[in-house]
């Protein structure tokens, strides 16, 4: 099925997974027609997940219309035109890979796949479908939060002249408590990389997408600080673990912290880091770009708030001015709440669905493509290799 035999004035959604990630993105799915006008009406009709009795409580949950005990049966069903793949990395190429040669568009959580191989050859097969009206996108979702898209848009529209500088964070501390217990997110297989490609990969992506301009060389380091943990449970936060400490172990296998600095393609320069051990840190990604005539900066945990300096002011008042990103005139917010009523995260996973069906019916390249998400890869990879190579410099 292709773009062109699509049911009219809808967009059937068949969604692999129904954990955090397939929580966000079912309720992007039903929320988003409710308050933007779009050209097709996105319906839940089908997830997939391995256990049927608790994907059948999920679908109940989460307003799924029917369930399936396996992707490839999503893949294979008449009435589902866009397969959304909410699982760990090690599956995004199978199911992509699949669901496009079934002519099924896709939409596919981040970072795109484990290994670069992989990420490329996604994105050569994304390539070949949109010739045929089939189209992928990968769900990098912080693009959609107002305030950093005003931050892409003054940097489009020249207010921060030449950029220069870049210098971005994420920061999370879920993982300091050493018995919280061994995840998938842990493991190297299913997850390619630790705080590097979880968390790293969205500071990677928005450094180059509101900048415009690609990363080109890296220098980097990375560290995993508690080796192995408890097999088994799910993580409730630091403490609480009960006998976690002498439970059985199994190894950590990715890195705990990232930090790298790098060269764009157009002469700025940027430092980064990626860490799940600040403690005190719940979901602090953070931006900042400088350039000859301005600066913005930009956390998460303030995601309502935009920091601009403009250079150009008189000296009597010049500064850092905070803008409380809740106009009508700024990027999707003339859609929800009164000036002033703040979103938040949910709100970006709306953003994207509005963004990638409108795109879907105009036939255009939903962004980010998945070229684009190899490039965040691509990154991430010579993050990795770097790390892996560079030499130790004693001071003494």
């Amino acid at each position: 099925m292709t773009g062109d035999t699509m049911t009219t004035q809808r967009l059937r959604v068949g969604m692999v997974g129904y954990a955090f990630m397939g929580a966000a993105h079912s309720h992007a799915w039903r929320t988003a027609p409710r308050f933007f006008d779009l050209p097709l009406t996105p319906e839940l009709t089908a997830v997939a997940g391995r256990n049927e009795a608790a994907v059948r409580e999920a679908a109940d949950r989460m307003g799924w219309e029917s369930v399936e005990t396996g992707w490839r049966r999503l893949i294979e069903r008449d009435d589902i035109d866009l397969i959304d793949i909410c699982t760990p990395g090690d599956t995004h190429r199978e199911i992509a890979l699949a669901a496009l040669a079934a002519g099924k568009h896709v939409m596919c959580e981040k970072p795109l796949a484990n290994s670069l191989a992989d990420a490329e050859e996604m994105a050569d097969a994304a390539a070949r479908a949109a010739e045929q009206g089939v189209f992928a996108m990968c769900g990098f979702t912080y693009r959609r939060t107002p305030a950093l898209t005003l931050a892409k848009r003054f940097v489009e529209e020249g207010r921060l002249g030449s950029i220069r500088h870049v210098r971005a964070q994420y920061l999370q501390d879920w993982l300091s408590d050493e018995n919280a217990p061994l995840t998938w997110r842990l493991d190297r297989e299913k997850a390619g990389s630790g705080a590097l490609g979880d968390i790293g990969a969205h500071s990677i992506d928005i450094a180059q997408w509101v900048t415009g301009q690609r990363i080109e060389g890296v220098s980097a380091l990375t560290h995993t600080f508690v080796t192995e943990r408890p097999v088994g449970g799910d993580f409730v936060g630091l403490g609480g673990h009960g006998d976690a400490a002498n439970a059985e172990k199994g190894a950590v296998t990715v890195d705990d912290a990232a930090i790298f600095s790098a060269r764009f393609a157009d002469g700025a320069i940027g430092v980064f880091e990626a860490t799940r051990y600040a403690l005190g840190r719940k979901n602090a990604m953070r931006v900042e770009i400088n350039g000859s005539r301005g600066s913005v900066s930009f956390d998460f945990e303030e995601s309502n708030v935009l920091n601009y300096y403009d250079a150009t002011d008189d000296a009597e008042a010049i500064g850092f001015r905070r803008i409380i990103v809740t106009e009508p005139e700024h990027p999707y917010v003339g859609n929800w709440w009164p000036t002033g009523h703040g979103l938040g995260y949910e709100h970006g996973f709306t953003h994207q669905v509005v963004d990638l069906v409108n795109d879907i019916a105009a036939g255009r390249q939903p962004s980010p493509s998945f070229a684009e998400a190899a490039q965040v890869q691509r990154v991430l990879d010579a993050v990795e290799h770097s790390a892996q190579n560079a030499s130790t410099w004693r001071t003494a």
